[in-house]
């Protein structure tokens, strides 16, 4: 239970690592016949994690870049995709042309970097040492990059067993370079500070995310209900679970609240990516009981955080004294918020009791309302900076 440091970057790409491997060792296994394989799953839930290293590190697929709100943007954008791709079976054009772009030149730009630019290459090899490891590693994976866009292009020409052996081999190289990454931040920890940036945090840019999650999958389940469109519940709620994984893993954050990111968080976390990744490409193989968990943590995690917020608002409460409408504006969306995860969850755990259109309705008013927050946390740190500068 003692308290951890995890980098943010090594969690992403742990993640990452794990959806290479899990997807190589299934796709043989498809490959044989004995399971069903849904592409999109992998695709979108690739997307994902490209997103979320745009996102929240300013790390794309042609190198870093500062982390500014056009770039958060982007990432948005290329997350919404990805979300998307697993939802929709049919949606599969776009998705595959961004993952040959972020897999093919995305790789090819970023070996040339890292064979040219000072800071890399020509200084890693005048340490030496561990970070002979990060040039083999690295260099690993952006060749492994490469090889997997002629892949996807090739499409179904290639033999299965060729494509699993190369996506299981790049997440082996991966979970290599994770470790060589965990052992340089150690060695070197000027080298993490400086990714921090603070145009929106971490946790900010977590929130933002999970908005966009929710309103797309809100938005997605009306024309589902009427009948509109196919849907694909597996790869829903297995990107669901690799949203709490990552949270999980980055700040010890859960559906049921915060705790210490302590190594038994980091276990949690990866049994929870775990199943999310097998969700996401296997269809239908966990869908009941991960329906069940997560019904039960949004029920939980709502009744709970409800509580709290109910006991702080009675304690914090002064006649006296007029509440900032900003801080009423905070208390009414957590209220909200809380209320809808309730509905959500209970919608999960009794199935017809709550008509397909009202969850869509439901899930996009939780999307909306976490943006909504986000909005109120970044006016109070306005506020607070601007206090602080006067003071």
């Amino acid at each position: 239970m003692k308290k951890i440091e995890v980098p943010l970057e090594v969690v992403i790409l742990l993640v990452g690592g794990m959806a290479l491997v899990i997807t190589g060792f299934l796709i043989f296994v498809a490959g044989r016949g004995l399971i069903p394989y849904y592409p999109n799953g992998f695709h979108g839930l690739l997307l994902v994690i490209f997103a979320l290293q745009t996102m929240m590190l300013g790390k794309t697929p042609f190198g870093d870049v500062r982390r500014s709100p056009v770039l958060i943007g982007i990432g948005a954008i290329i997350a919404a995709v990805g979300i998307v791709a697993c939802f929709i079976p049919t949606f599969n054009r776009l998705p595959r042309v961004l993952l040959l772009i972020c897999f093919g030149p995305g790789g090819l730009v970023l070996l040339l970097q890292m064979l040219l630019a000072r800071d890399k290459l020509r200084t890693w090899a005048r340490y030496g040492g561990t970070l002979w490891h990060l040039v083999i590693a690295c260099t690993a994976v952006y060749c492994l990059s490469i090889l997997l866009c002629v892949l996807l292009w090739r499409g179904d020409a290639i033999p299965p067993f060729l494509m699993a052996a190369t996506v299981l081999v790049d997440g082996i190289m991966v979970f290599y370079l994770v470790g060589v990454l965990g052992k340089v931040y150690r060695l070197y920890p000027v080298s993490e500070k400086s990714q921090k940036n603070v145009v929106l945090s971490a946790d900010g840019t977590m929130l933002l995310f999970t908005g966009i999650f929710m309103v797309i999958l809100g938005l997605m389940l009306i024309p589902v209900a009427l009948g509109f469109l196919p849907f694909s519940a597996s790869a829903q709620i297995g990107l669901l679970m690799v949203i709490f994984a990552v949270q999980m893993l980055a700040a010890g954050s859960t559906p049921i609240g915060p705790f210490t990111r302590s190594w038994l968080m980091v276990v949690f976390g990866l049994i929870f990516a775990a199943l999310g990744i097998i969700s996401c490409i296997v269809p239908g193989i966990l869908v009941l009981p991960l329906t069940i968990l997560v019904g039960v943590l949004n029920i939980l995690g709502g009744a709970l955080a409800l509580i709290r917020l109910l006991g702080t608002r009675l304690k914090a409460h002064r006649p006296r004294h007029a509440i900032p409408v900003v801080l009423t504006r905070l208390f009414a969306v957590q209220l909200v918020m809380n209320v809808l995860m309730i509905m959500f969850g209970v919608s999960m755990l009794v199935p017809g009791l709550v008509p397909g259109l009202i969850i869509g309705v439901i899930l996009a008013a939780n999307g909306g309302a976490l943006l909504y927050l986000l909005y109120i946390l970044l006016l109070l740190d306005k506020m607070q900076a601007g206090s602080e500068a006067v003071i």
